[in-house]
């Protein structure tokens, strides 16, 4: 029973002080039934941007006439840069920069100015390896995404 209690107390703490679990996030009545305004709609970002804010609670919509407010995408770039080499010149690590530009307007007015966002993240290169390495850069490329994606859900919810 003080077991019971005690998580109660616990969880009644947590929820007054305003905590709540990670990805549910309030967002404001402006970008319950948002558009999402992307050059390329099958990016990492932009993927994972639209599930994150069905997760929190909006509608989302395929015409940005019907849009509550629009979320504009206007940079979604990954680049890879060369760390370091080795002695016959071939390179040994990268590093992986995600940039992502954005904001948002509902009809003529901003609700949020244009903002750029990065993340970046360095990996080793081996060339006998080649397609493992290949497959770490594609999971590295989508967890950066995911990583930004939650940036961006944090300054969404402020609104």
């Amino acid at each position: 029973m003080r077991l019971r209690s005690s998580l109660v107390l616990l969880g009644m703490l947590a929820g007054g002080c305003g905590f709540h679990l990670e990805g549910s996030a309030p967002l404001p009545s402006a970008l319950k039934t948002p558009y999402v305004d992307a050059k390329d709609r099958q990016s990492d970002f932009v993927q994972d941007l639209r599930k994150a804010l069905l997760i929190n609670g909006a509608r989302l919509t395929d015409a940005s006439t019907d849009a509550s407010a629009t979320v504009h995408v206007t940079k979604d770039e990954l680049t890879r840069r060369v760390l370091s080499v080795s002695s016959t010149n071939q390179p040994r690590e990268y590093e992986l920069t995600y940039t992502v530009s954005f904001s948002v307007s509902a009809g003529a007015t901003d609700l949020l100015p244009l903002q750029e966002v990065s993340a970046t993240r360095d990996f080793s290169f081996d060339e006998t390896t080649l397609l493992a390495k290949d497959n770490e850069e594609a999971i590295l490329k989508r967890a950066l995404a995911h990583d930004l994606v939650d940036v961006v859900m944090r300054r969404l919810s402020r609104l």
